[in-house]
């Protein structure tokens, strides 16, 4: 087994020698010249004892490397690196004492070393008054490969490196023939006489000449006889124009005299030879060649119309969507047994003909995007009956453990109400105060905006304002770290956001035909939307001062005046507690449930409390809402000492008559 193993590397070697980069050995390699004395050194290009301080270096050579032909150990041509450096004739050039030529083969980092040891010291010019210049021609090199070379004076400098780097590219052709060709028509026979001319190489003196053509069987080959040192050689050949039907030759001069270097040395060129043919053939090649190419265009033509106008067709179904001709390819697949997205949408009652935008893009999202949309407006009822603390705790909870989505609506109103909110004048709005709910934007930002704290929160929120009406100032400062959708330009990607998918994938762009800015309006519910945006932005314009003129008085004075006018008898209440535990605090909620006092009747079905029940405090604060017909109020309560580790069984409020 280890003689297998040991033949394997033999071989191996052999073969790396032949192929890869090598040296040639023979004859052997002498670098003395007149005014040095000079020893080659192969392989060891270790630095030990040749690295000195900076002070004592020689400076860098000047180098030149290029491809030229050697022959090699078995005496034929090969490709080899011709490196040539120069020594500047400065003083560094007494600390001189030889030269590192170490050549990397880029693709298998080979690589292969040699030096030159000087034996004693260089002047700082040669005998002839010239700078001292060395080369060396011995490494072997394979076509269509990249070569590093550096070149490095010894001793070298213990900080940075004097190496001159130079690289390489070895081309699959080292010889230029610098040929020449005419062509000349004979007048007898019209027969074509191609003549080529050409500049020997060096290493060869035999060359074939070859034009090759499909319809020349078999191609015509010239052989050259014995050079004997000419400049130039000549040869003719003679073609019968009425047989030529391809007019673009292939030129190939190929030395003889090299065998292992004929893939380096074959000289190619295209000769094209079309002027010099009877004008009838090529004109009839260019009218088939015109006739071909109109025919083409109209099959790529007539399909491309059928395409267009199945798309078209199926473009006019109502669908949620389609594909768009100026989108890619890319088509997306609805699965109708698939349950709808379903988007929570919180706004600002700033004046009813934006309220009724708001209400038509809920129908559109219904209509057109198969959309479920839950809105305060369109759940009145059951809000009314459970209050709107609860009601907004309950969308929250159904939030948190679904795909659901939250949309905020930005208007000048959400950005009044959130400066409320930071401190600010209290905001009321005239629209608020007519809605059965009231004011619904203020409790739900107390709920929401904690979760913007957590940015794993961001997905199930969505930042939009209609820009015809609205602006990114509306926008409160805690939503500025999403992203901001301009409505309707951006409804698509509002869109794919809802959906939770990636509108741009690799090699498609997803569309949907129907919702984008230009064409959202073309259904019935989408017209509807248009209509409503238009007739508030005339509104505007009109009245640029149209929100100061929604704000109603705030004035405490004006309040109890409100309160008193609405409830002007006293009552009693009903509560019915729920509890709700969570940590060191207890939630309990307390509806007042509709009540009669003679004649009278309580306009309002709900009043709204809610107490919040904590340790360590004995204040109570109440701040109180006020609306017509809803009255509701919110209590906190700070209760000393309530344990941590035990539920409270029950805590009730009563509200009694004023």
């Amino acid at each position: 087994m280890s003689g297998i193993f040991l033949s394997l590397l033999m071989l191996s070697c052999v073969i790396m020698k032949i192929l890869a980069l090598h040296l040639i050995e023979l004859p052997p390699m002498e670098c003395s010249q007149e005014g040095v004395e000079c020893k080659v050194q192969v392989g060891n290009c270790s630095d030990e004892g040749w690295v000195v301080p900076r002070s004592d270096a020689p400076g860098f050579p000047i180098v030149t490397a290029e491809i030229a032909a050697n022959r090699d150990d078995s005496g034929q041509f090969a490709p080899v690196l011709f490196i040539t450096w120069r020594q500047l004739p400065d003083s560094s050039i007494f600390t001189l004492k030889g030269t590192e030529v170490h050549v990397v083969e880029m693709s298998t980092n080979h690589s292969v070393c040699i030096r030159y040891i000087f034996c004693n010291t260089l002047l700082r010019k040669n005998p002839e008054q010239d700078r001292w210049t060395f080369s060396l021609d011995r490494f072997v090199v394979i076509p269509n490969f990249q070569y590093q070379v550096f070149v490095t004076n010894l001793p070298k400098s213990d900080i940075g490196s004097y190496a001159v780097i130079t690289n390489i590219t070895v081309p699959e052709c080292i010889w230029n023939p610098k040929e020449k060709w005419s062509v000349t028509k004979c007048k007898e026979n019209g027969d074509l006489v191609i003549t080529i001319e050409f500049e020997p190489v060096q290493f060869s003196d035999q060359y074939k000449v070859s034009i090759c053509s499909p319809d020349l069987h078999p191609e015509l080959v010239y052989s050259t006889p014995s050079v004997d040192n000419k400049p130039v050689l000549r040869v003719n050949f003679t073609l019968e124009a009425c047989r030529i039907n391809h007019c673009i030759l292939d030129l190939v001069i190929q030395p003889l005299s090299v065998q292992s270097m004929n893939n380096c040395l074959e000289y190619r060129k295209k000769v094209d030879i079309c002027p010099f043919l009877p004008g009838a053939p090529v004109v009839f090649i260019v009218l088939v060649t015109l006739v071909l190419l109109l025919a083409l265009m109209a099959a790529a033509v007539c399909i491309f119309g059928c395409i267009r106008f199945v798309k078209n067709k199926d473009s006019h179904k109502e669908t949620p969507s389609s594909d768009s001709p100026a989108c890619a390819k890319g088509k997306l697949e609805w699965n109708s047994i698939q349950e709808p997205k379903r988007v929570i949408i919180i706004y600002s009652l700033d004046h009813p003909l934006y309220k009724e935008i708001i209400l038509k893009l809920c129908a559109f999202m219904r209509a057109k995007c198969g959309t479920d949309i839950t809105l305060d407006l369109l759940d009145a009822t059951w809000l009314s009956t459970i209050g709107r603390i609860q009601w907004l705790d309950m969308q929250r909870e159904r939030i948190s453990k679904s795909s659901d989505k939250v949309l905020i609506l930005c208007s000048p109103g959400v950005h009044a109400k959130w400066k409320a909110m930071c401190g600010e004048h209290k905001v009321r709005l005239k629209e608020d105060e007519r809605s059965p709910i009231g004011d619904m934007l203020t409790p739900a930002l107390s709920l929401i905006i904690p979760d913007f704290v957590h940015a794993s929160s961001f997905h199930k929120y969505m930042v939009a304002y209609f820009d015809d009406v609205c602006s990114e100032n509306d926008v409160p400062a805690p939503f500025n770290i999403v992203v901001k959708y301009k409505l309707m330009k951006h409804f698509e990607e509002l869109y794919f956001r809802i959906l939770d998918m990636e509108k741009h994938e690799p090699g498609q762009i997803k569309c949907i035909e129907g919702i984008r800015e230009n064409d959202y309006f073309c259904c019935p519910s989408g017209q509807g939307l248009r209509d409503a945006i238009e007739a508030f932005k005339n509104y505007q314009l009109k009245n640029p001062n149209w929100f100061e003129m929604e704000l109603l008085d705030t004035d405490d004075e004006e309040e109890e005046t409100f309160l008193e006018s609405t409830f002007p008898i006293n009552y009693s209440s009903v509560t019915e507690c729920h509890q709700l535990f969570e940590g060191h605090k207890a939630h309990t909620f307390v509806n007042m449930i509709k009540h009669q006092n003679g004649e009278h009747v309580l306009k309002s079905s709900i009043a709204e409390t809610a107490i919040i029940l904590s340790e360590n405090s004995l204040d109570l604060t109440t701040d109180v809402y006020s609306s017509d017909p809803v009255l509701s109020s919110f209590t906190d309560i700070n209760v000393k000492g309530l344990p941590a580790t035990k539920p409270v069984a029950q805590h009730a409020l009563c509200l009694q008559a004023l």
